[in-house]
């Protein structure tokens, strides 16, 4: 007999069936409409019409239930707390979560403050702080960057690309490498001291210029203060990082940062090109005197907002040629930029002006190079007892990862380099095993299996490490001058987002292509930022393979709800006493 639920079983299932048969779909598409015509207001410059849509975005009820979602089911961080110690939001109250989130409530209430969390730098000693806001204040945040955001995408520079919808550092870099294939030029590699922390609030309220409820939000977002071990410490300065709208709060800080450095030029002149990524810029240009002056306006308008550059991180270097004791290049997100002559004749120009004897080089940085070798060694040692197919497991993700990320550039020596490095490392490993009196062709013949033409260290011909070289070099194409997810061209980013995505996986890359980049859940259009899972469409404890073929792309909230949907039918299929046969 079947065991009797609960009252409470039966209203937590009721509210869950209720969350997941919501239209989503509707949902998302009448949210997607008024931003795309705010966006189109921003750019018409009309501030009344886009005051009124963002008020009607932020009342609507579909935006506040996907807000709601967005917090306690997509994002990463959805299991993380604020001070309340609310760690998870069941469909339950979900639901009332989604009426508390109606602005009309917003004043009512204080914002409570962010729970101060630190975390390392990746290759140094430091700690950055986070500050995680309790769930709720999230969800008001989501919902006031579902307004805030097309507005500003239609007014932010071209050439900033940090923290921004359908843009990547990898388009930073593209953006870097058109500017300087035609001439060497100087380079101010520049870099912002504490952005996040010391951002003048009151000079970025003003910046906002937005209607008086959602300002004075913001502002008690950012005057919410921080609780660190029960002590409570003011915040005068600076946006909290890790809060949901902080990213575009900072972008909203450094924007107007562009049209100050070609401001250093006269309109008949060619101006310095300024390319931001967050709190990382480089302003290029072939003359120093030019890059001097921009460097000292920068400076001062960096002061009015409460910044300054950072004395030892900001330096001015030449792309083909030493310049002051520095050596030529520059990094720059982790990749070196740097030009080296060639040929015969290193002076002289061709028939279109361009000049000869140089070519520029992007590649993966030194130190991220270190790192990376170091976070491997550091990895294997550390799990020596473990059996070789769950080292496999453990050291795939960190090489994959890796070389997808720098697998747009000049990177195959480096990876190779890699290679040899990780070969030396895991036959140290298997040395270790106990197997110190055995010879090497003994431990060769264990652990080593011959896989297509090379030698792979594998515990079958599935479980096998992958090569840092088996990843290909894959060119990036850099986004469209200003264009914006906003502007309503969804096959142009849904195509961008299956073709142009260097950080993802090959067989996600497959399927989105198979699927015509929908999901396979909602049957929407995948959008950047989305959390994409892959899953079967027969599930393996009931017979399902492991093919390409049995596989789908879903977001992560119709993830869920085909996960839930498969353990009905395999305990339906137990209950029958149907094996996986």
């Amino acid at each position: 007999m079947a065991d009797r639920k609960t009252p409470k079983q039966q209203v937590t299932d009721a509210a869950s069936v209720a969350w997941n048969t919501l239209p989503w779909r509707k949902l998302e598409q009448h949210v997607y409409r008024i931003q795309k015509r705010i966006y189109r207001a921003s750019q018409q410059g009309n501030v009344r019409k886009v005051q009124k849509l963002e008020k009607l975005l932020m009342k609507s009820e579909a935006a506040r239930l996907l807000a709601v979602r967005r917090v306690t089911q997509d994002n990463q961080g959805k299991k993380t707390a604020g001070i309340d110690g609310v760690k998870s939001v069941s469909p339950a109250q979900r639901f009332p979560m989604a009426s508390q989130v109606h602005p009309k409530n917003w004043k009512k209430v204080k914002p409570k403050p962010v729970r101060r969390v630190w975390i390392p730098k990746p290759g140094k000693a430091e700690k950055r702080p986070l500050g995680i806001p309790t769930m709720l204040e999230r969800s008001k945040q989501a919902l006031a960057k579902m307004a805030l955001e097309p507005e500003w995408e239609a007014k932010f520079d071209a050439n900033s690309y940090g923290f921004r919808p359908g843009r990547s550092c990898h388009d930073a870099i593209g953006a870097i490498f058109l500017e300087l294939r035609y001439k060497p030029k100087f380079v101010l590699d520049a870099d912002i001291k504490g952005c996040f922390d010391n951002i003048n609030q009151e000079a970025l309220l003003q910046k906002l210029q937005t209607y008086p409820t959602l300002r004075q939000t913001v502002k008690g977002w950012l005057k919410a203060g921080v609780l660190e071990a029960h002590v409570f410490t003011p915040t005068e300065t600076g946006t909290p990082q890790g809060g949901v709208i902080s990213p575009l709060l900072a972008n909203i800080a450094l924007h107007g940062l562009e049209q100050v450095v070609t401001s250093v030029c006269r309109k008949s002149e060619v101006k310095p090109t300024l390319i931001r990524y967050a709190d990382d810029f480089v302003i290029l240009h072939t003359d120093l005197t030019k890059i001097q002056q921009a460097q000292a306006r920068v400076s001062q308008w960096l002061a009015d907002m409460g910044l300054l550059l950072s004395p030892t991180k900001t330096k001015v270097r030449h792309t083909l040629d030493p310049h002051e004791g520095e050596s030529p290049g520059f990094d720059f997100l982790g990749f070196q930029i740097r030009q080296y002559r060639v040929g015969k004749y290193h002076t002289g120009k061709s028939t279109n002006g361009t000049p000869l004897g140089f070519k520029t080089i992007i590649k993966p940085n030194k130190e991220a190079v270190k790192r990376h070798i170091r976070q491997l060694k550091e990895k294997i040692r550390r799990l020596e007892t473990i059996s070789q197919g769950d080292l496999i497991g453990a050291i795939n993700p960190i090489i994959v990862g890796w070389t997808n990320y720098y697998k747009t550039v000049v990177a195959t020596k480096t990876f190779s380099q890699c290679d040899h490095h990780l070969w030396r490392q895991l036959v140290g490993w298997c040395l270790k095993r106990h197997h110190r009196n055995r010879s090497r062709k003994w431990v060769r013949n264990k652990y080593w299996k011959h896989i297509g033409n090379r030698m792979a260290f594998a515990a079958s011909e599935k479980i096998k490490v992958r090569w840092h070289t088996e990843t290909h070099i894959q060119r990036h194409a850099k986004v469209k001058g200003s264009a914006s997810p906003y502007d309503g061209n969804l096959i142009y980013w849904a195509k961008r987002l299956s073709e142009q995505t260097p950080a993802m996986r090959s067989t996600v890359a497959r399927l989105l292509q198979a699927q015509k980049v929908r999901c396979a859940g909602c049957n929407l259009y995948f959008r950047d930022g989305d959390m994409l899972e892959v899953d079967h469409i027969i599930p393996v404890a009931i017979g399902g393979d492991n093919t390409l073929n049995n596989k789908r792309v879903y977001h992560r909230h119709c993830h869920d709800e085909k996960t839930a949907e498969d353990w009905k039918l395999i305990t339906e299929f137990k209950a029958a006493g149907i094996n996986d046969k």
